[in-house]
């Protein structure tokens, strides 16, 4: 197809997605940005937070950590820590992780060394939960 991207999500252990795809949205640490076949060419940091795709007319979602994305006219590579897809995700376990990271952060000022942990150990949780009800 004349219209399509081909994606590529790395992380240090896996390939987590190698495939053609009709769009990618990808969560920036500057706001979300949405790329299609034909994008101008840029770097990004990635947030944490969800990254979707549509493949086929059907949108595949993931939980992401943080990394960097690669954009060309016909590539998008991302780089990145994590990378939960959605039928893949415990929410259980991502609940008790957000139930945890909640009840530290509550514990904690902004100036303890542990804050920004926290922050983040929540702000993946969030994702991981927001991204398995998308089943």
């Amino acid at each position: 197809m004349a219209d399509e991207l081909k994606l590529e999500i790395v992380t240090p252990e896996k390939m987590a997605f190698s495939g053609k795809i009709e769009e990618v949205t990808i969560p920036g640490t500057e706001g979300e940005f949405g790329v299609l076949r034909g994008h101008e060419p840029f770097l990004s940091s990635v947030d944490i937070g969800e990254l979707s795709f549509v493949k086929d007319g059907k949108k595949t979602y993931y939980a992401v950590n943080t990394g960097y994305a690669e954009v060309t006219s016909d590539k998008v590579t991302i780089l990145i820590e994590t990378a939960e897809r959605y039928d893949d995700i415990d929410k259980e376990r991502a609940m008790r992780a957000k139930d945890n990271a909640e009840s530290r952060l509550g514990q904690l000022t902004k100036e303890d060394a542990e804050f920004e942990i926290m922050r983040a150990a929540l702000a993946r949780a969030i994702a991981r939960i927001s991204v398995a009800e998308k089943q």
